[in-house]
């Protein structure tokens, strides 16, 4: 997608701060934290929902989890984290390009 901001930070065209990347995702801060430490962890192939998911997406969503699993230390999320994935403008999706929150490094409280 031409105009999608994700789509400029994994060609590069859009400077991030990147802890991790390989050839399906990449990981870099969010410039609008919501805690302390706040990730976003994006597809390298663009699409909007998980509506859109095909078996292919959903191995590279399962590499992705696996991924987080293996590299944790290094993000400085032992402790405990979360991860939040908002599915369209009135779940607060503000980026139409699939992509998880990872939220941690403080206890993370749960509102009603």
């Amino acid at each position: 997608m031409e105009n999608c901001v994700f789509c400029k930070i994994v060609s590069g065209e859009i400077a991030s701060r990147k802890v991790y990347e390989n050839d399906e995702i990449v990981i870099f801060h969010d410039i609008e934290p919501l805690a302390r430490i706040h990730y976003l962890c994006v597809p390298k192939e663009h699409f909007k929902t998980i509506a859109e998911l095909n078996d292919r997406r959903a191995e590279v969503l399962g590499r992705a989890f696996v991924t987080l699993g293996r590299i944790l230390p290094s993000l400085g999320l032992e402790g405990g984290y979360r991860i939040v994935i908002n599915q369209g403008e009135a779940a607060g999706q503000t980026v139409p390009h699939l992509h998880l929150h990872i939220l941690g490094g403080e206890p993370l409280k749960w509102e009603k």
